[in-house]
């Protein structure tokens, strides 16, 4: 019996581990996901999770500072010219998609605030309402798999700048 409660469970990714290690609860969640295009995309339509409350982490590279992270709502967008203002950038431009792995590490869909701190230490900046709303779900390093984490401590943890990023 203790087998299938063992099977039950889902393994722990990097983010999880790093998570651990710095003591921040989380709640693991694990979404369906379908291809579109070239890209696997994570299903959020039927699940019992606020689409506001998961948030994207898309990668950006300043004029100034190079590669960058911003993190908003999946059901938001991104205004560049207010994280270009917020970075000490004058433009900022996504990564194109083929530079994506070499520059953060992950995939399109797995890249995580938690994963490329850990790894790259590019600067993080992340959208005021996660602030507001405590409880987000962020990427945890594989499609389709997220952490439910509070956003003050996620921002602690990555040294993560909250600002206004929202058209």
């Amino acid at each position: 019996m203790a087998k299938k409660k063992k099977a039950k469970r889902l393994h722990k990714t990097l983010v999880e581990q790093i998570l651990d290690k710095n003591k921040i609860a989380y709640k693991q969640y694990a979404f369906a996901t379908h291809m579109a295009g070239d890209t696997a995309q994570m299903e959020v339509d039927h699940a019992a999770v606020d689409e506001h409350h998961i948030y994207k982490t898309l990668v950006l590279s300043g004029n100034v500072t190079g590669p960058l992270v911003g993190v908003l709502p999946i059901d938001e967008h991104l205004d560049e010219k207010k994280l270009a203002k917020a970075s000490g950038n004058k433009k900022v431009d996504m990564i194109p998609l083929k530079n994506l792995v070499k520059t953060t590490g992950y995939e399109h869909g797995a890249n995580t605030p938690v994963g490329i701190w850990e790894k790259k230490q590019f600067p993080i900046y992340l959208d005021q309402t996660a602030q507001q709303q405590g409880q987000i779900l962020v990427s945890s390093g594989q499609i389709g798999r997220s952490v439910e984490v509070d956003a003050t401590e996620l921002a602690t943890l990555v040294h993560g700048t909250f600002t206004d990023l929202l058209e």
